[in-house]
């Protein structure tokens, strides 16, 4: 465990801004010494034509500068332009992580400058005498399922250009739930208060948000929200496992646990597997006992004992120190747009 800026232990989606004032976001919880695996949010405009993908055309301001986004951030394309002009530009937020055998998008740790922990940035909006509608109504927002879910709003958070204060009156309600029983007991209580009253709304834009029912409506408001594990269900350190790539592979399975599923990286444990093509055929000893995404649209969409289609890489995961060997399949490796998770019935 390592701590920096304010006694800080990054956690996935903490958000952060670096001296050369790009605000990523942290992903995951396993990272090296001296560099932190993130993912980038916002690009200064004086940096924009370094990173050659398409850009929304909405701008935002931090501490009066002008920041641009691109339109689609998880893509395995942009993934690689993003590392492309990191590596011609700003070489020090590239990683080669050896236990992979790849090379990461990382932010030296020396170059943070600033840190949004997504709870202490709800303590922060409680604390505000004079707050704006937005955040009213965040706060609102925030305290209905609170009392619904009877989850503490120490375990709570804001995320978002809410957190950073920098939001328009347009922008959505961004919030944490940190801890697996507590992000299912605030996903029970919005159902119910979908279900019993006129004051949420799911909005379902496709088969995924069907399933995930992760964003809604609250009084003309767009809201979403998403888990953060707890400091002790983080369990993984960084160098414990070395990944190894094998072969692409498509599969159905059954989901055999989903406490893990709602995280990112999404973790399914799996407790059958059916190849869908004959490449995907693969002996007893090789076969997966858990599919892991990186891509955050593909969390929490399936339940214990529900069926769900994957494509995505094979690996080897093996211990660094013993002799633990298992496989997994990860989606989201950032080589291909053909890595899913896809429910196969909702």
């Amino acid at each position: 465990m390592f701590m920096i800026v304010e006694n800080w232990v990054p956690m996935d989606g903490d958000t952060f801004v670096t001296c050369d004032g790009f605000i990523m976001n942290t992903f995951g919880y396993e990272h090296p010494w001296d560099h932190l695996f993130a993912f980038l949010k916002y690009i200064p405009a004086k940096y924009k034509d370094m990173f050659n993908v398409e850009m929304l055309e909405r701008t935002w301001q931090y501490n009066h500068t002008e920041l641009f986004r691109a339109e689609k951030l998880y893509t395995a394309k942009n993934y690689q332009t993003f590392i492309e002009a990191f590596r011609k530009n700003f070489p020090d937020y590239l990683f080669y992580d050896k236990n992979r055998d790849k090379e990461i998008i990382a932010a030296p740790l020396n170059s943070i400058e600033k840190v949004f922990v997504p709870r202490d940035r709800l303590a922060w909006l409680q604390s505000l005498s004079i707050r704006d509608e937005l955040q009213d109504k965040a706060l609102d927002l925030i305290w209905l399922i609170s009392k619904e879910s009877e989850v503490s709003l120490s375990d709570m958070g804001l995320h978002g250009s809410l957190a950073l204060n920098m939001h328009a009156a347009h922008s959505d309600i961004d919030f944490v739930v940190y801890g697996t029983d507590n992000f299912r007991r605030v996903e029970a209580a919005i159902e119910r208060l979908v279900s019993n009253s006129a004051k949420l709304s799911y909005i379902v834009g496709n088969r995924l948000d069907a399933t995930r029912k992760f964003q809604g409506r609250y009084q003309g408001k767009i809201y979403m929200y998403n888990a953060t594990r707890q400091f002790e269900e983080v369990g993984v350190k960084f160098g414990q496992y070395t990944y190894t790539p094998l072969t692409s592979v498509r599969f159905q399975a059954v989901v055999g646990s989903d406490r893990e599923t709602m995280y990112r990286p999404a973790v399914y444990k799996i407790s059958s597997y059916k190849p869908l093509d004959s490449e995907s055929e693969m002996s007893v000893d090789m076969r997966p006992i858990q599919v892991v995404s990186n891509i955050g649209c593909y969390r929490n969409i399936a339940k214990q004992g529900s069926e769900i289609k994957v494509s995505g890489k094979l690996e080897r995961v093996e211990s660094v120190v013993g002799d633990q060997v298992f496989y997994q399949v990860v989606v989201g490796t950032a080589t291909s747009e053909e890595e899913y998770i896809w429910p196969v019935s909702i």
